[in-house]
């Protein structure tokens, strides 16, 4: 396909980035490989993971704690809208805008990757009732969230990464840009909400930060299952710019974006268990797991009606990966669906 020109580029701003997304973390799995061709990286890496290492309660779905080295494990990527329209809009409490776990499987070093609609129908322990999904980390932050995807999926969420994406666009445009097929026509506001400010034609292309935002939190013309794919199409194409070999002259400017905009349960010596899953022969092998599910209304509010076989569906193939069942979780996750 030919590469389309895009009819507006938006100019770079240097006022605060607003918007999420989550698709920033695995930049860092990739850093952290390349690390090992300079002190100075490494320092870079060491210091950004030190400043976010945010220690949570283990999972209760293991007997024992895991260990990234040796184990199968999952990683559960929470975007939070931090933003102070948001912050208003809440209560002061950000909801996640964008949940995606991955799986890693040590063996096959392949990943399973499967994004949760923020408006699905679920059941959120904290609060002990059913209600959208993204409320859990209004409720409790981190844990909460984890403990609603533990309670969804009944699989255990061993590690999280929580990112306000305030530097998406500035690690996009770090890497000059990533290489997306745009599906249809798109106008969006940009990251200071001005309204129909970036406006892309379909085609196979290349974008930069505000229009790749634009492409990724876009929902017009589909559904949340469409946005979720089309979030895990533009991290699969930021995390293989950054493998390039020009782009390892990038990263200290990709980690400087991250900054302060991440809390993690994982040190730093556990992020190099990931170096494998990059640098192994057949490349970076990433599979996508479906949630399939339909628009409601429940008392005239809008939710996502996740299908009851599709759910059941992905809990088999995520425990087959990790290799867990249920017998090795204390409680099932059987309630985590509306009746």
């Amino acid at each position: 396909m030919s590469t389309t020109r895009r009819i507006y580029r938006v100019k770079k701003k240097k006022k605060k980035r607003r918007r999420l997304l989550l698709l920033l973390i695995p930049l860092l799995i990739v850093a952290l490989g390349a690390s090992s061709y300079g002190a100075f990286l490494f320092t870079k890496a060491q210091s950004v993971f030190d400043g976010s290492y945010d220690p949570l309660g283990g999972s209760d779905k293991r007997k024992e704690k895991v260990n990234p080295m040796a184990d199968n494990i999952s990683l559960l990527f929470i975007g939070v809208d931090d933003s102070e329209k948001r912050g208003e809009k809440n209560g002061g409490k950000s909801r996640s805008d964008a949940l995606m776990l991955a799986t890693f499987n040590k063996k096959d070093k392949s990943i399973k990757l499967v994004s949760i609609p923020r408006d699905s129908y679920v059941y959120v322990p904290e609060g002990g009732y059913n209600t959208k999904i993204n409320h859990a980390h209004a409720m409790g932050g981190p844990q909460a969230t984890i403990d609603t995807v533990e309670e969804l999926l009944d699989i255990p969420v061993d590690y999280y990464v929580r990112m306000n994406f305030n530097a998406f666009i500035d690690v996009v445009d770090a890497l000059d840009g990533i290489e997306v097929d745009v599906p249809y026509e798109i106008r969006e506001v940009d990251s200071n909400d001005k309204k129909r400010a970036v406006h892309l034609q379909p085609g196979l292309q290349t974008l930069d930060g505000e229009e790749a935002l634009a492409l990724a939190r876009t929902r017009k013309q589909d559904s949340d299952i469409q946005r979720g794919e089309r979030q895990q199409e533009i991290l699969k194409a930021i995390m293989t710019k950054a493998t390039t070999v020009g782009a390892v002259s990038k990263y200290t400017d990709v980690m400087e974006a991250v900054g302060d905009n991440m809390k993690t349960n994982l040190k730093f010596s556990e992020m190099r268990a990931f170096i494998d899953y990059i640098t192994n022969d057949s490349g970076l092998d990433i599979e996508s797991v479906k949630l399939e599910g339909s628009d409601s209304r429940i008392e005239g509010v809008y939710y996502y009606q996740l299908d009851e076989t599709s759910v059941e569906n992905a809990k088999i193939e995520l425990k087959t990966h990790l290799d867990v069942s249920s017998k090795d979780s204390e409680h099932s996750g059987s309630t985590a669906l509306a009746e």
